[in-house]
């Protein structure tokens, strides 16, 4: 019987490692394609995440804002209603004549006091009134041209009459001021 070879031993073994080695590289290989999708989830998840905190501060930016609003303005319905009665409380003191004044002084001033008190709850809610006066350039944003008539001695766009003023609730416009405005004289 022959003997076998030292070298055909240590080809064996060669061989042998060299398979378990191929085989741990392939091990290798899937591990780091199994962490390299790992990974891939891991910044998928990150990036869902941070949109969704995103997502979240927004709408809490847009609450934070809404509800502002709602204090600031959430009156303007019911301040837009009293108006009216403004409007006719200063009629009614305007309209009184001298002699109805001496004769109804109680009634007069309760009237005035009343108009007082309303301005001063309109001013407590950030309700101004938009008083133009005769001579003023006409702002469209905060007048309204109830009529145009030309009238000698003004440029046009003047106002030449006020029939209402008008209102602010903080910035914005309740009413706008009705007033008459000069055209170009003929």
């Amino acid at each position: 019987m022959a003997e076998p070879r030292n070298d055909d031993f240590l080809d064996d073994i060669a061989n042998v490692e060299a398979e378990e080695l191929a085989a741990e590289m392939a091990e290798m290989d899937d591990a780091a394609i199994e962490l390299d999708e790992l990974r891939a989830e891991r910044d998928e998840y990150k990036d869902r995440f941070m949109r969704a905190l995103a997502d979240a501060e927004n709408s809490r930016k847009r609450g934070d804002k809404a509800r502002r609003e709602a204090e600031q303005y959430g009156g303007s319905k019911l301040s837009r209603d009293i108006l009216p009665v403004f409007d006719n409380l200063k009629r009614a003191v305007e309209s009184a004549s001298e002699e109805q004044k001496e004769v109804s002084a109680a009634l007069i001033e309760g009237v005035e006091l009343t108009l007082r008190s309303l301005l001063g709850v309109f001013e407590k809610h950030g309700v101004r009134i938009v008083s133009p006066q005769v001579g003023d350039r006409f702002d469209p944003q905060v007048h309204e041209a109830m009529f145009e008539a030309p009238v000698p001695g003004t440029k046009a766009g003047e106002i030449i009459q006020v029939s209402a003023e008008g209102f602010m609730l903080h910035d914005r416009l309740l009413r706008p001021a009705q007033v008459g405005v000069s055209s170009t004289p003929a």
